[in-house]
């Protein structure tokens, strides 16, 4: 029996309908044809009518590489070359830092989750051995058990249950339950991200979950990888800038983007969508949260047209340039696909969830949904946690 938050009877709140001010179609006829494979790239919602682009799996490897090895050289090269006194200093430090967190968001969200599937090398074996590794330098769970943990979260059976690793990570180490409303739920989540005590019970749950596994080999390799790095930074006396350059984003900034990530990602369905199981609760689950905003009216003064503009593109290259390069890395914004349709698609998530939503997604009872703007899903989900039943989620 689900008990109120304040006793009396709470109507659901339903998140079935799709967001209707779609701002891709605008974004396509209003703009020049060149800047469209960086408006697909940004929102990861393709033009209407725009051709698919599928990618090998190798690319999102190489991709995330480039992100850590560049972000580190940059900020390495910061502190060494640029004092904390010049503007550059900065600019240049948070580039880097930015880079190496996305770069490790990718590792995280695409590559280690998609070798867990087995879908983005061409043997189980490969897939497994990639895995294992990441794991291992990365400081994430031991892949063996993250993979047997993700298979259950892809069961309608076990979402939102105490085997599922979404409900575990929101409740057991948020703490975000429903018995808080909306604004305790915002509370709390500003208060954990800057908790230095939060952030070491993170970190030592991922030590242990990575340098404690039943597999001893694995475990050398984690303490050997971290060993080295110190080794490295004590004999060129730049243990402080490697600290910095690398340490932060592996940690404190990698935590802070995965609990965003995982707060949008998924949302809470009604009760009785959730006791129900099956194809709805699936469909309810989760939903696609793309970085864009809506291009200005039309109709405007030319000055005021120009300004507007100047707004609207300042707000793509800033705000959502950064929620796409921390928060919703590779395929993130379309993890609703990756729960209807799991598979080798999701190199070319954005052409092929449009298709399957302007398709009416086959098979499944309700289409997708479409979340504008990274705070605004989040603020969906916590909607969602406040009006369910106190002891849902608990």
């Amino acid at each position: 029996m689900y008990v109120a938050k304040d006793g009396l009877p709470v109507e659901p709140l339903h998140l079935d309908i799709p967001f209707r001010n779609d701002p891709r179609a605008e974004m396509a006829r209003r703009l020049p044809k060149f800047v469209q494979p960086f408006l697909t790239w940004l929102t990861a919602k393709p033009a209407p009518g725009e051709a698919p682009a599928p990618r090998k799996p190798v690319l999102f490897v190489v991709e995330a590489l480039s992100l850590v090895l560049g972000g580190v050289a940059l900020s390495m090269a910061a502190q060494l070359w640029l004092g904390a006194h010049d503007p550059l200093f900065w600019a240049l430090l948070g580039l880097g830092l930015l880079a190496t967190t996305s770069g490790l968001g990718v590792f995280q969200v695409v590559i280690f989750h998609h070798c867990s599937h087995g879908t983005v090398f061409s043997t189980r074996e490969r897939n497994r051995a990639v895995g294992r590794l990441i794991s291992a330098l990365l400081l994430f769970k031991h892949f063996d058990a993250y993979q047997r943990e993700h298979m259950l979260h892809h069961n309608a059976n076990k979402l939102f249950t105490d085997d599922d690793e979404f409900t575990d990570f929101v409740v057991g180490i948020c703490d975000l339950t429903t018995k808080l409303d909306r604004r305790g739920l915002w509370l709390r989540l500003a208060t954990l991200l800057v908790s230095p005590v939060w952030h070491a019970r993170f970190l030592v749950k991922r030590l242990r979950g990575s340098l404690r596994s039943p597999e001893r080999l694995h475990n050398l390799v984690g303490v050997g990888f971290l060993l080295s790095v110190a080794a490295i930074g004590l004999a060129t006396h730049t243990l402080g800038l490697i600290a910095v350059a690398w340490l932060l984003p592996l940690t404190v900034l990698l935590q802070v983007a995965t609990v965003f990530r995982i707060l949008c990602e998924h949302r809470l369905p009604p009760a009785e969508v959730i006791a129900a199981r099956g194809p709805n609760l699936v469909c309810q689950a989760t939903a696609g949260v793309f970085a864009g905003a809506t291009p200005p009216q039309e109709g405007l003064a030319k000055g005021r047209a120009l300004l507007a503009w100047t707004g609207w593109w300042a707000e793509m290259l800033t705000w959502q340039m950064f929620v796409r390069l921390f928060v919703l890395v590779g395929d993130a914004p379309c993890h609703d696909f990756h729960h209807r349709r799991p598979g080798k698609r999701w190199t070319d998530y954005a052409h092929n969830r449009q298709a399957d939503l302007d398709a009416g997604s086959p098979g499944f009872p309700l289409n997708y949904v479409d979340s504008w703007g990274l705070l605004r899903a989040i603020d969906q989900n916590f909607q969602a946690m406040e009006r369910a039943p106190a002891d849902l989620l608990s």
